[in-house]
């Protein structure tokens, strides 16, 4: 969508958000690997909590942002921490309803849709032809690839209020792109902003963790899995997003994560034994031809003179 700075390249904005999308394309399979009966909220909730603790108390600038910011960039600060928590909130619900493979697809496939209109309805930036034919290209091959197996097989009818529940998650993920890209555009240290936010986010959703079964986590499994979870799918994926914020849109950083499922596929594939349909590989193949087309540099024109 918007420009951005041409000497950036991969290096400057894509390379960090793409490896982020691989970090979180591995919480499906670590999350296997909980203890049986930890449920599904608390794990990616727990992630959240100490991964977000870890971040805030890491980022330099993180305790003193508050106070540097504007009374409106304090409100994006809160509606920002409300977005971060509001995702797992919403997702692990939906992925007990639809399923990972249906909850994954809506709300990833939703958030780049959720971005370019929130950044076209706040005026930050109108969609590009480019943008629009990547980012329909991205979310057609992330269809197709979750959807693979029920497309070659017998459906299941779909929950609706699960499908509701996973693009609440999708909304909340571009919002809080959008939020995060808007205070660092602004100034603010990428890592003071995310530290803010998912420090916030952790302790607003710390009471759902503590209010169900917690047993889990005193297991050496379970709390290999938070820390995990934690370590590299909060701390050090949200620090690259972050940094990757800085010279990408956060209408074209949604789309870029779109890579997140296809990361999920091929681990499943590779490490879980799952197998896909040619439906789902073709929508692999479509997914990666749109995050290709969304991180080629722009072909600029040199003006005379």
């Amino acid at each position: 969508m918007g420009p951005r700075p041409s000497r950036a390249g991969l290096l400057g904005g894509p390379a960090p958000i793409l490896t982020s999308a691989v970090l979180w394309g591995t919480t499906g399979t670590a999350s296997t690997l909980a203890p049986a009966g930890a449920p599904a909220a608390a794990i990616g909730c727990a992630g959240l909590v100490l991964g977000g603790v870890l971040l805030f108390l890491t980022s330099r600038g993180a305790r003193s942002l508050p106070a540097a910011c504007t009374g409106r960039e304090r409100w994006l600060l809160v509606l920002g921490a409300l977005a971060v928590a509001g995702y797992p909130v919403s997702f692990y619900p939906a992925v007990a309803r639809t399923g990972v493979a249906a909850a994954t697809v809506i709300a990833l496939g939703s958030a780049p849709v959720f971005a370019g209109l929130l950044s076209w309805a706040t005026g930050q930036a109108r969609p590009t032809a480019r943008w629009t034919g990547a980012t329909a290209a991205a979310v057609l091959g992330c269809t197709l690839l979750v959807l693979g197996p029920e497309l070659t097989g017998r459906a299941t009818p779909m929950d609706l209020t699960g499908v509701v529940l996973a693009a609440c998650a999708g909304l909340s993920y571009a919002a809080y792109s959008l939020i995060g890209g808007t205070l660092i555009t602004d100034g603010h240290p990428s890592d003071a902003v995310m530290g803010v936010l998912f420090g916030a986010a952790g302790l607003l959703v710390l009471p759902l963790v503590l209010s169900v079964d917690t047993h889990w986590l005193t297991t050496a499994r379970g709390a290999a899995v938070a820390v995990y979870l934690a370590l590299f799918t909060v701390y050090l994926a949200y620090r690259l997003f972050g940094y990757g914020l800085r010279r990408t849109p956060a209408s074209v950083a949604t789309s870029l994560t779109l890579a997140e499922p296809a990361v999920a596929a091929v681990l499943g594939v590779t490490v879980l034994g799952e197998r896909l349909p040619a439906a789902s590989w073709c929508g692999l193949t479509v997914l990666g031809l749109g995050l290709v087309l969304l991180t080629l540099p722009t072909r600029r024109t040199r003006q005379p003179g």
